[in-house]
């Protein structure tokens, strides 16, 4: 059995970036481990969905016990730093934040947290957090710090592939242009053009893995379900069509920092090769 520790930045990016490797991993016989840095002070809440007097980091918190639940997790931690929001905003100033945190210090609560735990395997965001968000730029500096400090030689970065991406939004602009993805009213033109900047993901020839989650992709919706705060029913993560979203959301995609894929070579598809 080998422990794999998942580092995400809010409750929800566990479920929409990795829910089903964790599934994986879980069913397999490893011991998954959640570490999260802030519980999502600064995410918008559905309206109506919060009771009265209701803390919106409150409703995040037990909705991602419950998503970690559904995933076989074995601990969930949080850092408790507060959430940073989105670039520009006045919250990314915030001394409590976890963008403002001094990274040494961060990886030193991480270090607590785990100090009882043999790590083998270490997940965080790609350089970028995927989309540029702040808090998950500030969990690959923590989590990459940590790791050089303990001397763990297994990383892997959770990211975006953006030309399978856009080749998804092609095609839909293709075959239904005026329906948008999956008959859900998005400016797919819009979204094109976000996912071909080099701030978006990372590009089909940088990944090295590829982890098929297709047998677990009722878990991975049933995960971002949980988030209702965040995800109203009408989403589009949960309202496209079974199907397109086994093609859109069936893969989860990493980067060993260490190893270089050469063209043509196909993915892995065991996160510890």
């Amino acid at each position: 059995m080998s422990t794999i520790v998942f580092f995400h930045a809010h409750p929800d990016d566990e479920a929409l970036s990795t829910a089903g490797t964790m599934a994986l991993l879980s069913e397999s016989g490893n011991r998954v481990i959640l570490v999260v840095a802030t519980r999502g002070e600064e995410g918008e809440p559905v309206p109506g969905v919060l009771k009265e007097g209701e803390l919106l980091e409150e409703r995040r918190t037990e909705e991602l016990i419950k998503s970690a639940d559904l995933l076989g997790v074995a601990r969930v931690e949080f850092l408790n730093y507060r959430d940073s929001g989105m670039t520009g905003s006045p919250s990314t100033s915030n001394p409590e934040c976890f963008w403002q945190a001094n990274v040494e210090k961060a990886s030193l609560r991480l270090a607590d947290l785990l100090c009882e735990e043999t790590v083998d395997l270490l997940v965080i965001y790609d350089p970028n957090g995927g989309y540029g968000h702040p808090d998950h730029i500030q969990v690959h500096r923590v989590g990459t710090f940590w790791a050089d400090q303990i001397g763990l030689k297994n990383i892997r970065w959770t990211t975006l592939n953006r030309d399978s991406i856009k080749k998804t939004i092609e095609l839909a602009m293709e075959t239904a242009p005026d329906e948008g993805l999956a008959g859900i009213g998005d400016d797919l033109e819009e979204r094109r053009q976000r996912v071909e900047e080099e701030s978006f993901g990372s590009a089909e020839s940088e990944i090295t893995h590829a982890i098929d989650i297709s047998d677990f992709i009722e878990k991975k919706r049933e995960a971002i379900s949980t988030h209702r705060s965040q995800i109203g029913e009408d989403s589009f993560f949960l309202q496209i069509p079974n199907d397109q979203f086994v093609n859109v959301f069936g893969t989860e995609w990493f980067i060993n920092p260490k190893e270089t894929r050469k063209e043509n070579e196909p993915f892995k598809s065991n996160l510890f090769n």
